[in-house]
């Protein structure tokens, strides 16, 4: 189990404590790579001259072996620990990356990033968000969801552009080496994360298979499920594509504009920068969901979200692609960005409890990784065809129409209050 200390035998009553910082850290650092691997598509693909499917391809399995991983480490932790699990997923990060330094065909990139996709799964929401949840009051827990995840979003400002600074110095190959260094540091954090397991199972609970078969019988379980796919869709889109499609359609910087004056001199860089807006907004995004959470109705929340994300999408591609236009819509998309994560998995919390909330969150997070292996290889594939990324974006504002509506029907009604069986918190 997890390891523990005499004070940290109940939820800390305070907002802010160790685990709460040891998360941000691993988070930070874990998505500020994950967010950079976009701007490896023109460099790997003009090394070998390789279709853009084919490294878009490597990006969509990691994203959907991020997706397959989250459970799968989350029952890790609740059955072995948080740390091991911790520990695990930090060394399939690394591994991947070096071996990924070394990768000269796309199958070798392909079986890699399915290697990274289990490490972002190890050091991301879904075993890191238990884990804060546990040593959160009732009080705190949804601010507490949203300050981790608003952790991601600092992570993404940092990362796209440390990676291409890099990049304008290195080789691609020594980037993978130098952010899988980074990663390894994470594990200093580890010492913070020390917080009680989950109670341990009492006559009145039930098993996790039992609770999992429940949960999947359950209509809001379902709509959570089809609502987040519209959520991994869009972001994996951007993160994998959007320095591409600034790079190539964005119109050129004007040199007496602000842009340029703050030493953005070309659509390469535009586009590393757009990736960085769209982190340091969301972290604002991101807190105010998470305060609202705590006030409001999640489901609610969540559909205006994506009613907006599907309105800032369509009026961006309706209108030229300027330097402006991509930062006005990289402020507005990243406000909405991550905010989805503290209320989703605050969601799944209010309804199931917290005993299981790392394995029935880490489902949930499958449709989102489902929807992000779409988002990533349409891209590619799509823009392969028709040499545009036009109908890939359609497609996103269809979805995220979808998952607006979705969670309208969803019952927040905790199954303690419906009078049916489950674990405790």
């Amino acid at each position: 189990m997890a390891s523990s200390t005499p004070s940290s035998s109940s939820p800390s009553p305070a907002l802010l404590n160790p685990v709460l910082l040891g998360g941000c850290i691993i988070i930070l650092v874990s998505f500020s790579v994950r967010a950079s691997f976009g701007l490896f598509q023109l460099p790997i693909a003009e090394e070998f001259n390789w279709p853009r499917a084919d490294f878009s391809f490597a990006l969509a399995l990691q994203n959907l072996f991020w997706g397959i991983g989250q459970p799968l480490f989350s029952a890790l932790a609740e059955k072995y620990g948080d740390r091991k699990a911790i520990v695990a997923g930090v060394a399939c990060y690394v591994v991947g990356m070096v071996l990924s330094a070394l990768a000269i065909t796309p199958g070798q990139h392909q079986l890699l990033e399915m290697l990274v996709g289990f490490g972002i799964a190890g050091t991301g929401f879904g075993v890191i968000l238990a884990v804060v949840g546990r040593a959160a009051s009732d009080q705190h827990r949804s601010l507490a969801l949203g300050i981790v995840t608003a952790a991601g979003s600092a992570g993404q400002i940092v990362g796209p552009p440390l990676t291409q600074l890099l990049l304008d110095h290195l080789p691609w190959q020594s980037v993978f080496v130098s952010l899988a260094g980074f990663i390894l540091l994470s594990l200093l954090a580890l010492g913070l994360m020390r917080v009680p397991p989950p109670a341990a199972k009492g006559p009145q609970d039930e098993d996790m298979g039992v609770v999992l078969k429940r949960a999947l019988k359950d209509p809001s379980f379902l709509f959570i499920f089809i609502g987040f796919f519209s959520c991994g869709y869009q972001l994996a889109f951007i993160t994998a594509h959007f320095p591409a499609f600034i790079a190539e359609m964005c119109s050129a910087i004007a040199p007496d504009s602000i842009i340029q004056a703050l030493g953005v001199s070309s659509t390469s860089s535009l586009g590393a920068m757009a990736i960085a807006l769209i982190g340091l907004f969301n972290i604002g995004g991101t807190l105010l969901a998470g305060w609202l959470g705590n006030r409001y109705s999640r489901k609610y929340l969540l559909a205006v979200i994506y009613a907006l994300r599907t309105l800032v999408s369509a009026v961006f591609i309706l209108n030229p692609i300027t330097p402006e236009s991509v930062v006005l819509f990289s402020m507005a998309m990243g406000a909405l960005w991550l905010a989805t994560v503290p209320l989703t998995s605050g969601l799944v919390a209010q309804i199931y409890g917290l005993r299981y909330m790392g394995t029935l969150y880490g489902l949930v997070f499958f449709s989102h990784q489902l929807g992000g292996f779409m988002g990533v290889w349409l891209g590619g594939t799509l823009y392969d065809l028709h040499s545009n990324y036009l109908m890939v974006w359609w497609i996103g504002v269809g979805f995220g129409a979808i998952s607006a509506l979705a969670h309208l029907p969803i019952e927040e009604k905790p199954w303690a209050q419906r009078g049916t069986p489950l674990a405790t918190a």
